[in-house]
């Protein structure tokens, strides 16, 4: 390590077309992007950072993450977050921050997609992302809609999330 890194702590750059990225199941649909994690970065403290893109017409089924606050930041398009049962909209330049076991999905009704920043502390959402999305290359055109990892149950488990809304289990 040379002297500069080691008095400023280090430091990572990660362009736009750069980190993992991967497209999304049913009923997000879309892409998320892994842009920086402790696990990246060697960080003193854990968190992941990256964008999740959800489709036009699809959504982020409710759940809770029982040991980690959220935070989201709209970069594009519009739609609803529903916490706790309760409808507020979001658009470009909105923010919403989620602690922990507060109940939360993010619903996108419209024609265009909605993109936003995630936050998430202590980290842990990008390893779930990997887990259950297929790899995805900047630039490349979207898949057919793909159903969610039978063993999804058990990934929701062991990785970030509390609770999760089993209903579109029943329909999906």
């Amino acid at each position: 390590m040379d002297e500069k890194t080691q008095r400023s702590g280090g430091f990572t750059v990660v362009g736009p077309d750069e980190g993992p990225s991967y497209w999304q199941p049913v009923p997000a649909n879309g892409f998320v992007r892994n842009i920086v994690s402790q696990a990246a970065t060697g960080s003193r403290s854990n968190f992941s950072i990256g964008t999740q893109t959800v489709a036009p017409g699809c959504m982020i089924r409710e759940h809770t993450h029982d040991r980690n606050e959220e935070v989201i930041f709209v970069v594009e398009g519009e739609g609803f977050a529903r916490v706790e049962g309760v409808d507020h909209p979001i658009r470009r330049g909105s923010a919403v921050y989620i602690g922990v076991n507060t109940r939360h999905h993010f619903i996108n009704p419209g024609p265009e997609p909605l993109t936003f920043v995630w936050y998430f502390m202590p980290g842990g959402l990008d390893g779930f992302f990997e887990q259950i999305g297929r790899p995805r290359q900047p630039g490349e055109p979207a898949p057919a809609p793909f159903p969610r990892p039978d063993n999804i149950a058990a990934i929701e488990a062991r990785t970030v999330f509390g609770w999760t809304d089993k209903s579109y289990d029943e329909q999906g």
